[in-house]
């Protein structure tokens, strides 16, 4: 009768644990999609930068890579809501960027 208590001491103490770090897990999820989406902008607006100063800021480069910081801000914001301003270096939590704001060299 004893080694049927500690199995069933076992078994509880097993399933508490699975479900603590379940909840762990599903609760780190959001901040794991908002680092991704943060790194992702950075990642791209650095690629623009580099891009406007090598080709120019109207060459097609830098035009690919304003079309791609437009589609990571867009994705970032299906996801989660807000969107990362690397010049600002701020979350926005609104749907107010400007699609033109790399149009042109920063003074």
């Amino acid at each position: 009768m004893r080694h049927r208590k500690n199995f069933t001491l076992f078994w509880k103490m097993f399933f508490a644990a699975a479900t603590l770090a379940g909840a762990l897990i599903l609760s780190s999820a959001p901040q794991s999609r908002a680092d991704e989406c943060q790194d992702r902008i950075i990642k791209i607006d650095r690629e623009l930068h580099k891009a406007a100063a090598d080709h120019g800021w109207d060459s097609p480069q830098a035009n690919e890579k304003r079309s791609e910081l437009l589609g990571a801000r867009e994705w970032c914001w299906e996801h989660s809501h807000r969107w990362w301003d690397e010049d600002g270096k701020r979350w926005h939590t609104e749907h107010d960027w400007d699609a033109h704001d790399h149009d042109h060299l920063p003074n």
